[in-house]
């Protein structure tokens, strides 16, 4: 007697997906979010930005291709010569003032000093103090006439107030009063930069040193100038980027009054922001931001060559 064999069928299951295409998967999942928002909120407004660069429009009626206008424009325009003048002027005072303020606490804030930690707390505190705040308190310290700096100048020297410095009220005092505001909030941060970078610094090369009979003076600039070189230059171009971009420092301190100060505080930010949302030139102002962006780029890949130089 014969039996029938049926014919064996294989299950045919769904697929399966390499090991290594579910672990890529799953590290895609991971930087999907963060990526989702970079492109929706910084990628997508920059390629936007560049090409409202080359167009005119005032956010309401149609935009028009304008070419290279804008940039045309820039070339011609002084108030935009004016605006870049005096970020470059703010730059070269606030870098070199900040960088030696807050090496010069650093140092001497590395010390065993009585009410240290106090000492170092009070420095950074400015940085993380409300900026309207301590604008508004500089703003009566530097009062030409009820603030508290002019009258005690009168006291010490008997000059009449009439005839001593405006500061933010005068249009040769305002860059400088600015200077040593953003100095005196931001020292304390790059104050806390110096002492991590003198906490690796090793504490044999000042005995050598010391033993080789070189003084204090000599310890600073052959021991820990050469130490804090990669230090230094990270705050050097840190210092520099912020600079340029600075503007919630002018419009606390001096409330829009540039007209008055014959536009000696208008820096090139504030420029772009008056360019886009009071003249409604949005096209022009982005042709700035270009600019701008051009600028910070280039100082960017300073940095990034010189920290491939201390690195190597």
């Amino acid at each position: 007697m014969q039996t029938e064999t049926k014919p064996v069928t294989q299950k045919v299951g769904k697929p399966r997906l390499s090991k290594g295409i579910r672990d890529h998967l799953v590290a895609y999942s991971f930087i999907a979010p963060n990526f989702i928002g970079f492109a929706l909120f910084t990628l997508v407004p920059m390629i936007f930005a560049v090409i409202l660069a080359f167009v005119k429009w005032d956010g309401s009626n149609p935009m028009n291709f304008v070419g290279i206008d804008n940039f045309i424009r820039l070339v011609k325009d002084t108030t935009f010569h004016k605006a870049l003048w005096n970020t470059v002027v703010y730059t070269v005072g606030v870098v070199p003032l900040t960088m030696a303020c807050a090496l010069g606490l650093a140092i001497l804030l590395n010390q065993k000093l009585f009410g240290r930690n106090f000492m170092r707390t009070a420095f950074f505190f400015p940085y993380v103090a409300s900026l309207v705040a301590v604008a508004a308190v500089w703003n009566f310290i530097f009062s030409p006439t009820m603030g508290p700096l002019n009258n005690l100048l009168h006291l010490l020297t008997g000059i009449p107030i009439e005839d001593l410095p405006r500061w933010a009220a005068d249009k040769d005092w305002a860059m400088f009063t600015v200077v040593l505001f953003t100095v005196w909030k931001n020292m304390g941060y790059y104050m806390v930069i110096y002492l991590a970078g003198l906490q690796g610094v090793n504490p044999e090369l000042y005995e050598a040193a010391e033993l080789d009979g070189a003084g204090g003076w000599k310890r600073f600039v052959n021991v820990t100038i050469p130490q804090l070189a990669p230090t230094t230059f990270f705050v050097l171009m840190i210092l520099v980027i912020n600079s340029f971009k600075v503007y919630d420092i002018f419009i606390n301190l001096f409330a829009g009054a540039d007209n008055q100060l014959n536009d000696s505080t208008r820096v090139l930010v504030y420029q772009i922001y008056n360019t886009a949302f009071r003249s409604l030139d949005y096209g022009y102002a982005n042709a700035m931001a270009i600019v701008l962006f051009l600028i910070v780029m280039g100082i960017t890949i300073i940095q990034f060559r010189g920290e491939k130089r201390y690195g190597q």
